[in-house]
């Protein structure tokens, strides 16, 4: 095999893997998530979904782009043979994840009040004060998530995300159901679930840490009799240097993701309190879109989040070598894994809305139609968001770092408008949440890839890439609207009509995949266990 068709190999095989662990650590966020949210009730969802917000916020502020950034980094030096500077950035990156994610844990822990009151949310410190040191502990994760895939292995992160989703699991349902049991007769008792259920973010954390910490000791036992070749070592200031400038423009750039879900929170809970809407109403409400909605739609986005997680040191190596033409196919390819993997979602989201909430989420009962037509009406984010957030990779990857922060700046401008003039002049409420939600990834992607295709020279194949993917999803659609509406109509119960639609849609998906070329033999042959499959489908 060819050195550039085993670079295009591993390249697929590490996405795959990333992206099969998201996959996993959703499917396992799901099953918790499904009995914590019947736990907690929606006002009890609305206060947990807000600590959320503000805690993801305090994450991007200090380490969400340490991982990138030093994958990052060490690409660059590993591919140039510098295996002592590789190893200098990931020791000045952890003592920068140590000073940053405890800024950020003593400013969430101490400012839990003020937040409290601004968001005009009762009990949402409580919550807060136990999410305040897990920003330290992920600001650790994220230096040694980017040192291993700085080497192209996706492998220790994968690994260390579904060990901290199981802890997580388990300890937010255990202590959730312990905390309000415990303050039972408490009229905060919502808070306290609240707080319960954040818990397990904290122990998932730790337990991720200490499988790094101990990975990291023992490889590094392993390359102690391994003998590197002279190098000029790099300055410390330069590394700490190297290390801001590139975090800057990716935490500038995520900070107004997240800033956009944390001021829709703001705007509604302080539009809805400026038009009388009882706290409790809009708080639940708030919940319903955070939870249910919300829920839904990020667990094919988690795959798309993976696939950008391991693009960037790969095109990093590509770019580096100069090799133009194998980075073009890598954009190709993990375009295309995206979209076959998003329009399909959308689709099955969108006809089967109403089975899929009353079916998950069974004790929502005032508000589930509300949920459902949530999904139905916003099942489009999920292609844009998964757009998005690829084309953000690629964009960084190819260092036109400061590009995605001036097109997320554009679209907050348009989503604060929209949604102000929308929530205050219009009586939609929630849904106008749901109108934002879609519009401001929408426009995000749009001018990625107008970016893409003028700096990097990459020629986007419209047809390929989202007309054909589009036209094997909408044709599965069919399929899913007539099993489920047929086994329902006849008496079959809810759960095994959605079930078995679902499972014959996703085999009539991949036939409607194959015989429109969108996989060719030699594409399959490249991802996990593809060979077999090849082989059994391409008969010549």
């Amino acid at each position: 095999m060819s050195k550039h068709k085993q670079a295009k190999k591993s390249f697929l095989i590490q996405g795959s893997i990333l992206a099969g662990a998201g996959i996993l650590t959703k499917i396992i966020g799901f099953i918790y998530r499904i009995p914590m949210s019947n736990l907690l009730g929606d006002r009890g969802n609305g206060v947990y979904t807000v600590a959320f917000g503000i805690y993801n916020i305090a994450l991007t502020l200090s380490s969400y782009s340490m991982p990138l950034a030093v994958s990052k980094l060490v690409a660059a030096r590993l591919a140039k043979g510098e295996k002592q500077n590789a190893k200098r950035v990931f020791r000045d990156a952890f003592f920068f994840a140590v000073f940053m994610g405890l800024l950020a844990c003593l400013a969430l822990y101490f400012g839990a009040d003020l937040l409290e009151g601004l968001y005009k949310r009762q009990g949402l410190s409580k919550p807060l004060r136990i999410l305040a040191p897990t920003t330290l502990v992920v600001a650790l994760l994220g230096a040694f998530r980017g040192y291993f895939q700085g080497h192209h292995n996706m492998v220790p992160t994968a690994v260390s995300q579904v060990l901290e989703q199981i802890m997580n699991a388990i300890v937010s349902v255990v202590a959730s159901y312990g905390f309000i049991k415990l303050y039972a007769g408490s009229d905060m008792v919502y808070a306290y679930g609240a707080a319960g259920g954040t818990m397990g973010t904290l122990m998932g954390a730790m337990i991720a840490l200490v499988y790094f910490v101990i990975l990291y000791l023992v490889t590094r036992q392993d390359d102690m009799g391994t003998e590197d070749t002279e190098e000029a070592l790099e300055e410390h200031k330069l590394i700490y240097k190297a290390i801001i400038f590139t975090m800057i423009p990716v935490i500038l750039s995520q900070t107004i993701y997240q800033i956009g879900y944390t001021i829709d929170d703001i705007l509604y809970g302080n539009i809805c309190a400026l038009k009388r809407v009882p706290e409790e109403i809009a708080s639940s409400l708030q919940g319903v879109f955070n939870t249910q909605y919300n829920q839904m739609i990020n667990l094919p986005v988690a795959i798309s989040t993976a696939m950008a997680s391991s693009t960037i040191p790969s095109m990093v190596a590509s770019k580096t070598r100069g090799e133009t033409g194998e980075l073009h196919e890598k954009i190709t390819m993990v375009l295309k894994l995206n979209m076959l993997i998003a329009f399909p979602c959308m689709v099955g989201m969108t006809i089967l809305s109403t089975p899929i909430i009353k079916l998950l989420f069974f004790k929502l009962t005032t508000y589930q139609t509300v949920a459902s037509n949530l999904l139905l009406f916003g099942s489009s984010a999920i292609v844009f968001y998964a757009l998005s957030s690829i084309t953000t990779a690629i964009l960084q990857g190819n260092d036109y770092m400061k590009l995605p922060l001036k097109h997320s700046a554009v679209s907050l401008v348009i989503h604060i408008a929209l949604l102000s003039g929308l929530l205050y002049f219009t009586d939609l409420s929630v849904y106008a949440l749901v109108i934002a939600n879609v519009t401001f990834p929408l426009v995000v992607c749009v001018l990625n890839c107008v970016q893409i295709a003028r700096k990097v020279g990459y020629r986007f194949e419209l047809m390929n890439l989202f007309g054909k993917p589009l036209l094997a999803s909408l044709l599965m659609g069919v399929f899913t609207y007539v099993i489920y509406e047929g086994l329902f109509r006849v008496g079959m119960p809810m759960l095994v009509a959605t079930a078995v639609s679902i499972v014959v849609s996703m085999g009539v998906y991949f036939a409607f995949v194959i015989k429109l070329g969108l996989i060719t033999k030699e594409e399959m042959k490249q991802l996990p266990g593809g060979r077999t499959l090849a082989a059994k489908i391409y008969k010549n």
